[in-house]
């Protein structure tokens, strides 16, 4: 949930309000930052009396440290800090409190021999400093790439981090060999007047500082909420049945994606009951091999050894059947009689949206329809009426002319044919 601060996913600016107590919404919030945590023993009262000195504090992007409040300081998530750091000190956000700082410290094997500080809450002026220097990151980031280019080194600078008193400046590097970088060390800190650190990261490491949107619509997950990176291997892709193309398993890291790990456990499970995928069946019709296998429909697909083109599906019930028979010493019953048959039901097509004519019917009816609402037009007989009344007429001539007798006329039927 955002707080409102206008600054949600900017890891350059400050959540809350110049105050001890941080962000007013930081029991929800957790500073809108990436990889936030929520203390859910916040509302729960320690069973020990003394109180947790550590805490968590969070520094650009997903980079976290632990430090002690030697100080007794009122710190709450959201809060900035000015922390201990080599050389100088560093500004960060409190991330984590209470309880929950054991847990992760334990978690990271992080040693409490090796203890850092919390000097004080940060000043106005500290937080201005801290700002400016954020806004700087991206140009001297440009900078640092044609200086590297020049010097014609095989890497590339993926994020440059500013230490919150501008004393030191860190440049994060990714590279497939070994780099000879001590004469871009000197020209780095000619330049921008700093003391330089250099860190090599990984490609994964790289794809969460800069974030991106995965081939499934949604933001990666190394940059919301993945914490650690396990070993993605080509056999999770196997055991899903999918294909092993480079371009759609690799993620934009360019390793194998992390979301291959998700399912992979309730596949195991479920190809646990499936018999295995070299089975051979020794049929009356020949010997017949597996061809391919469906997790979810559990069935598995054969084909004899001299007509390998024609597949059968069979269901794994049906499999484990024939297979007792091969073991009892007996030839199986032949694919054609096992193979499940499925009744597929036609498709009725009631709105007619699948046939392209049917704009051109509607013009037919509706040209019928004015067709069939037209009326015969009535005959006009005011001449035979003034003959007839100045002349009499004879009862003769009333038997030789008989009246006409005019047939109904009917509209036209409407042609469907049409």
């Amino acid at each position: 949930m955002s707080c409102g601060c206008k600054t949600s996913g900017d890891s350059s600016r400050s959540c809350g309000t110049k105050s001890e107590n941080g962000c007013e919404s930081v029991d929800t919030c957790g500073n809108s930052y990436k990889l936030s945590v929520f203390d859910w023993l916040s509302d729960i009262q320690s069973p020990s009396k003394t109180n947790n000195d550590w805490v968590e504090v969070r520094f650009k992007n997903e980079r976290k440290c632990f430090f002690k409040n030697v100080n007794q300081l009122p710190l709450h998530i959201g809060s900035i800090v000015a922390v201990e750091s080599s050389p100088g000190h560093d500004i960060g956000v409190v991330s984590l409190t209470g309880e929950l700082v054991n847990i992760q410290m334990n978690k990271k094997h992080q040693p409490e021999n090796e203890i850092l500080k919390v000097y004080r809450l940060a000043t106005q002026k500290d937080i201005e400093v801290w700002q400016g220097l954020r806004e700087k990151e991206e140009s001297i980031k440009i900078q640092g790439r044609k200086i590297a280019y020049a010097l014609q080194l095989e890497m590339k600078i993926s994020d440059v981090e500013y230490q919150g008193d501008g004393a030191k400046l860190t440049f994060y590097y990714t590279a497939d060999n070994r780099v000879d970088f001590r004469q871009l060390i000197k020209e780095f800190a000619g330049t921008f007047r700093s003391k330089i650190d250099m860190k090599q990261i990984g490609y994964r490491q790289e794809a969460a500082k800069v974030g991106g949107i995965g081939s499934c619509g949604r933001e990666l997950c190394c940059s919301t909420w993945l914490t650690d990176f396990r070993s993605v291997n080509t056999n999770a892709a196997r055991y899903q049945q999918l294909s092993i193309n480079p371009q759609k398993l690799a993620g934009q890291c360019g390793k194998l994606k992390c979301c291959l790990n998700y399912e992979l456990d309730s596949y195991l499970d479920t190809l646990s009951h499936f018999p295995s995928s070299n089975t051979t069946l020794d049929t009356e019709n020949g010997k017949a091999f597996c061809i391919k296998i469906d997790v979810f429909k559990k069935k598995m697909w054969f084909a004899y050894a001299d007509k390998a083109m024609a597949w059968y599906d069979l269901h794994i019930d049906d499999v484990k059947e024939l297979m007792e028979m091969n073991k009892k010493g007996l030839k199986a019953t032949p694919l054609e009689e096992v193979r499940v048959t499925e009744i597929k039901e036609k498709a009725v097509d009631i709105i007619q949206e699948n046939n392209m004519d049917r704009f051109e019917k509607k013009k037919n009816a509706s040209k019928n329809k004015k067709n069939w609402n037209k009326k015969p037009k009535p005959q006009n007989n005011t001449l035979l009426k003034n003959t007839t009344e100045n002349k009499p007429i004879s009862a003769e001539a009333n038997t030789n002319n008989p009246k006409k007798k005019f047939k109904k006329k009917y509209p036209p039927k409407p042609n469907n044919n049409a």
